[in-house]
C-alpha cells in the first residue's frame, strides 16, 4: 500500500431493483426512491439512488480491494449526478496517504451523466500487518471452539 497506488475500478449496474432495495434496508421511504411516477411528478425522470446505498457501495468497494480484514474508519461523501436504473456506476480509488497500517482513499464514483460520487469522497481504512504474528481468523488453528479448544 503506497501513496499514488490506484484500486482497480469497480462497475456497478444500477437496476431498479438496486434503487428500491437499498432504499428499503437503510429506511429511507421516500417515493422518489422507489415510485417512478411520483419522482417524475417531483421533477425527477425516474427513480435514484439514495446516499446510503452509495455508502454502502463505496464501502464494499473499499473491502472488496483490502481484504475481509480491513476496517472502515471513517467515510466522508458528497453526492452529484443521480444514479438512475439502467446506467452503470464506476468506482475509481487512489491512495492518498499512508500512516502505519491505516490508508486513506479517495474515491470517485462516475455515471453516464457525470459524477455521482464527488472527488471529495475520502475512505481510511486499516488494515493489519502481515508481520504481526496474529494467525488469520480462517486458519483453523486459530479457531476456537465453544468450549476455548483449538
Amino acid at each position: 500500500m503506497r501513496v499514488g497506488d490506484a484500486l482497480p475500478p469497480l462497475e456497478i449496474e444500477i437496476t431498479r431493483t438496486l434503487v428500491v432495495a437499498g432504499a428499503i434496508a437503510s429506511r429511507d421511504y421516500q417515493d422518489v426512491h422507489h415510485d417512478a411516477e411520483l419522482a417524475r411528478q417531483k421533477g425527477s425522470p425516474d427513480i435514484f439512488m439514495n446516499i446510503l446505498t452509495t455508502n454502502g457501495l463505496v464501502g464494499r468497494y473499499i473491502t472488496d480491494h483490502f481484504g475481509p480484514r480491513a476496517v472502515l474508519r471513517g467515510v466522508a461523501i458528497r453526492l452529484g449526478a443521480p444514479n438512475y436504473p439502467g446506467d452503470t456506476m464506476v468506482l475509481t480509488g487512489r491512495v492518498e496517504d499512508v500512516r502505519g497500517d491505516t490508508a486513506t482513499v479517495r474515491v470517485v464514483g462516475a455515471n453516464g451523466i457525470g459524477r455521482h460520487v464527488t472527488g471529495t469522497v475520502t475512505v481510511t481504512v486499516t488494515v493489519p500487518r502481515a508481520d504481526t504474528g496474529a494467525a488469520p481468523a480462517t486458519d483453523p488453528a486459530a479457531v476456537q471452539d465453544a468450549e476455548g479448544r483449538t
